[in-house]
């Protein structure tokens, strides 16, 4: 792939709209960019790293902190930008920032220590396995919650001594565009603007060594494919298709409260939201019930809107996935328990669905929706619910809700997910990590861990000259 534009140089540049979901509005304009553009990216990186990797690691640590400080002073802009491109309510969007900004604070305290070992060898010599940075690291970051992902994959990279080339979504580059400004953390830290047109060029660039992508199966394994040409290193978390598996001794308005959250956050647009519930027959019908009815008391709204509970999806082409899934859905003999249309206003908004009657042949429980659609199953027992959570391409995370704990045990340690919840949809202790399984990525994206991912690790052997 050519490192150089083509284009003759009075050309006019490429731009790119940036929309809000929820009224259609153009917020402003972004370049779509080029090779051009990301070679020039890749080697002010470049020049910088070497400085950077010399600077102290407590120094590093320092700068990170005084960052985030800056950060905390701009929490409510930085969240009402966000909620601008991508509709999220804006009390979730600050959710967002503020864990952004504790993953920064994270890493400035573990960066430092983040040690290597001594190794027992002849007595004579020293033997050490020391980690040291990559290099370049290029961070392509998804729209739906753009800040946190940014904020504490760049942390770590650049804690460790890398230097970034951060490339935001075209969808939600705003935000991104005023973090950086914030972080005033210099050549160390690029910003790469626009869609494919920029980010294939950086993901091949002979000058990056390491690519981390959140986002889709299809890009991730485009981006996997040309990393791996040259052999060089891809951090990936995928799509999953998370399951729900509501156990028969568990209240049913309980459960339902817990599926209403997963499936309906953020327009159902985590990547760890819940999109497939496998419940047990003895409570399916209460369970259902209590889930339309919480579907149903949802306020969808702009989120900027404090009465918003769910915003848009984050444009026409994702509502047109949901959509086609519903219908797809409906044909194969699912039922409809309510929603499961656009709604008639400006903006790309869908109502909070609820089917039942759903098996695992259909398109809204094999592929990612990624759209504020619960769909659900009835079974006969927890044995038939196991082996239909594990029955997918995807492996990110998984929820089973029981009172049992034989049957959360069986659950956490059969269930093929990189995470399994008990009895809650959300939450997890900071620093938690986990590998993703099957199509949903590889390699850790959180936690102490991805320290280890953003370095490489040596071994020196040390003796004394005769």
């Amino acid at each position: 792939m050519s490192l150089t534009s083509d284009a003759p140089a009075d050309a006019p540049v490429a731009t790119i709209d940036v929309l809000d979901p929820a009224t259609g509005d153009v917020l402003g304009a972004i370049p779509a960019g080029d090779a051009a553009a990301a070679d020039a990216a890749v080697r002010a990186a470049r020049a910088a790293q070497p400085g950077w990797a010399r600077t102290p690691a407590g120094e590093r640590a320092r700068l990170l902190k005084d960052a985030a400080r800056r950060l905390h002073d701009h929490v409510e802009e930085l969240a009402a930008v966000q909620t601008a491109e991508n509709g999220r309510p804006l009390a979730e969007s600050r959710a967002g920032v503020e864990a952004g900004i504790g993953a920064i604070e994270q890493y400035a305290e573990l960066g430092p220590l983040h040690r290597g070992r001594a190794l027992q060898g002849d007595w004579a010599a020293t033997d050490l396995m020391v980690h040291e940075p990559r290099g370049v690291v290029a961070l392509l970051v998804p729209w739906n919650d753009p800040v946190a992902l940014a904020c504490g994959q760049l942390a770590a990279a650049l804690v460790t001594g890398n230097a970034v080339v951060l490339k935001p979504s075209e969808r939600t580059p705003l935000s991104t565009i005023r973090l950086v400004e914030l972080l005033d953390l210099g050549e160390r830290l690029q910003l790469l603007l626009g869609d494919a047109r920029a980010g294939r060029p950086l993901a091949a660039h002979a000058g990056v060594d390491l690519v981390v992508h959140t986002g889709s199966v299809e890009t991730g394994r485009e981006l996997g494919r040309i990393c791996g040409a040259d052999l060089r290193k891809a951090l990936l978390e995928l799509g999953g298709k998370d399951a729900l598996l509501v156990d028969a001794d568990v209240d049913p308005g309980w459960a339902a409260e817990q599926a209403a959250s997963g499936a309906f956050a953020n327009a159902g647009q985590l990547c760890t939201s819940v999109e497939r519930v496998y419940v047990h027959e003895a409570v399916a019908e209460r369970f259902v019930a209590a889930l339309v009815a919480r579907a149903e008391a949802l306020r969808v709204g702009p989120g900027n809107d404090a009465e918003t509970d769910m915003g848009p999806l984050i444009d026409e082409a994702q509502r047109d996935r949901v959509e086609r899934h519903v219908r797809e859905a409906l044909r194969l003999g699912a039922r409809l328990r309510t929603g499961g249309e656009a709604l008639d206003r400006p903006g790309c908004f869908y109502a909070p669905t609820v089917l039942d009657g759903c098996d695992d042949t259909m398109a809204v429980m094999r592929e990612e929706t990624f759209g504020p659609v619960a769909a659900v199953r009835a079974v006969a027992s927890f044995d038939e619910a196991l082996a239909a959570a594990n029955g997918t391409v995807y492996g990110l995370a998984a929820t089973v809700l029981t009172r049992d704990a034989a049957t959360a045990q069986r659950a956490w340690r059969e269930l093929r997910a990189g995470t399994v919840k008990v009895n809650a949809v959300w939450g997890g202790a900071p620093g938690g990590a986990a590998e993703p399984r099957k199509a949903s990525g590889t390699g850790f994206g959180y936690g102490p861990e991805l320290l280890d991912e953003m370095t490489t690790t040596k071994a020196v052997h040390l003796e004394a000259a005769p």
